[in-house]
């Protein structure tokens, strides 16, 4: 796959999703607001978190894990992942790879994205797209639960089908799934 290939699946990417530029804009800037305040927040003493280049490895920290118990489920293609939240938190996620759906079980959160701030509380469900990352501020303890397709048992392997490491690469491989899309319909 070419790079020229790879430039124009993603103009076919912003064209499916019709941003416009200044859409474009508005989640670039949101992107690296957020990683930029995510890399200071762990400089914080007594802040829990996994560094990586793109800012936290989510799920990956064993200390993270034990103030915010995970519990995991395998199914026939799938995986569920449950994770507890006490109030008062303020979390980041990880760069979510593929479209799942997500459940709030119990509580009340502010969820920041590139769209602005919303409040939910439980019940609640809704879908996570691609590229997207949040900032959550626990009001009261939260349940959150997602349910992902993959047919892996191993959790480091489902993370990296997952979840991206950066955006870049997120970028990369919705580029390269587009292309095959593409490809496809050839």
């Amino acid at each position: 796959m070419s790079e020229e290939d790879i430039s124009n699946a993603s103009d076919q990417v912003l064209v499916e999703q019709d941003y416009t530029l200044e859409d474009i804009n508005r989640i670039e800037e949101f992107r690296e607001a957020l990683l930029h305040f995510e890399k200071q927040l762990l400089t914080v003493e007594g802040v829990c978190g996994a560094a990586s280049e793109a800012g936290v490895k989510a799920g990956l920290d064993e200390a993270a894990n034990k103030v915010n118990p995970l519990v995991h489920t395998f199914g026939d293609g799938f995986y569920t992942r449950n994770i507890s939240m006490p109030k008062g938190q303020m979390i980041t996620t990880g760069i979510h790879k593929k479209e799942h759906p997500f459940f709030v079980m119990k509580g009340d959160v502010s969820v920041l994205t590139e769209d602005g701030v919303h409040r939910i509380k439980a019940p609640y469900n809704g879908i996570t797209k691609p590229g997207t990352k949040r900032l959550l501020y626990i009001h009261e303890e939260v349940i959150w639960v997602t349910v992902h397709v993959t047919d892996k048992k191993d959790l480091k392997d489902i993370q990296k089908e997952i979840v991206s490491e950066t955006f870049s690469e997120m970028d990369k491989f919705e580029k390269e799934k587009m292309l095959k899309l593409m490809e496809e319909k050839i």
